[in-house]
């Protein structure tokens, strides 16, 4: 699996029982605080194996970081953070490179280990599949207001919390399920990923707007005009491929396609596993995971949004 397949990693078969995942990411900062930051690149890069159904074993840092104008402390906070993240997840950190920039940036190239036959892919959604997001929205609407100094500290704290949350969790507890279809919500929003699932797979998915987790204050400041221009791009990307109800209001559409850093995993899987799925999210603590809509029919892909 790789450039002819707009899938989360590139996958290189091994053996018959052994694949590798390989997938990098990296960007500027979101938050303040270094080692944070470095956590959430971090959360952010490995989440691309938890949604293929891999393990990370191994990752390289990636450092654009300038010299110049920023103190060598905060490159070294930075790592830290990256660096006991990936511990987190199991894997080890191995290297990597850094460079002079002008701006700083941030992020890993990851390698994990999957069995080919149990690989997830966006392909396989199938009509009546249930649709599981493990994480709300809000995040990149919340970092526009936290650059702006719009944001609240408790909004801030938010962010960090679910940012910085590994999708590990999310996807042991699959273990043992049918799953039809996986993959993370980032830059293209549950919008974007969703309309990519729905056109790999062939399908129209169903998507009910007010089941869908949102942070609190993400609406809010969604209001005060602080949706990230990324959100806007995913907003005219999904149009053409996108019923709305009339009865969904403009700033939910706002929220659907907010551009998300580290977002929750979005699942199809059958409709008889959905509940034993969701207990299992609730019991690792991810207690904002919800069924949000429903594979509705086979067909060319495109997204219907109910409230």
């Amino acid at each position: 699996m790789g450039l002819e397949q707009a899938d989360d990693a590139g996958v290189y078969r091994l053996t018959e029982e052994l694949a590798l995942i390989q997938t990098l990411d990296f960007f500027t900062p979101v938050v303040n605080d270094p080692y944070q930051f470095g956590q959430i690149a971090a959360a952010n890069a490995l989440s691309d194996v938890y949604a293929m159904g891999g393990r990370p074993l191994t990752a390289m840092n990636i450092a654009c970081f300038p010299l110049k104008t920023t103190p060598p402390q905060v490159l070294k906070d930075i790592l830290r953070g990256g660096m006991d993240k990936v511990h987190e997840a199991g894997a080890l950190l191995i290297g990597g490179h850094s460079v002079e920039d002008d701006e700083l940036k941030y992020g890993l190239a990851v390698t994990g280990v999957v069995h080919p036959e149990r690989l997830w892919t966006k392909r396989g959604a199938q009509p009546g599949d249930a649709l599981v997001l493990t994480k709300p929205l809000g995040t990149g609407i919340i970092a526009t207001a936290l650059k702006g100094r719009l944001a609240a500290p408790e909004a801030e704290a938010a962010i960090i919390a679910v940012m910085s949350q590994l999708n590990k969790a999310a996807a042991e507890a699959l273990e043992g399920l049918e799953v039809h279809a996986v993959t993370d919500i980032t830059g293209f929003g549950l919008l974007g990923h969703g309309l990519e699932m729905a056109l790999a797979s062939q399908v129209e998915l169903t998507i009910f707007a007010g089941r869908v987790p949102i942070l609190p204050w993400a609406r809010e400041y969604a209001e005060m005009g602080l949706v990230p221009a990324g959100s806007h791009a995913n907003r005219r990307f999904c149009d053409q491929h996108l019923a709305a109800d009339p009865g969904v209001d403009p700033i939910s559409l706002d929220l659907l396609a907010d551009a998300q850093t580290s977002g929750g995993l979005l699942v199809a899987l059958p409709v008889r596993h959905k509940d034993v799925y969701l207990s299992r999210l609730k019991r690792a603590g991810l207690e904002q995971a919800a069924v949000i809509g429903e594979v509705s029919r086979a067909g060319p892909g495109r997204i219907r949004v109910l409230p």
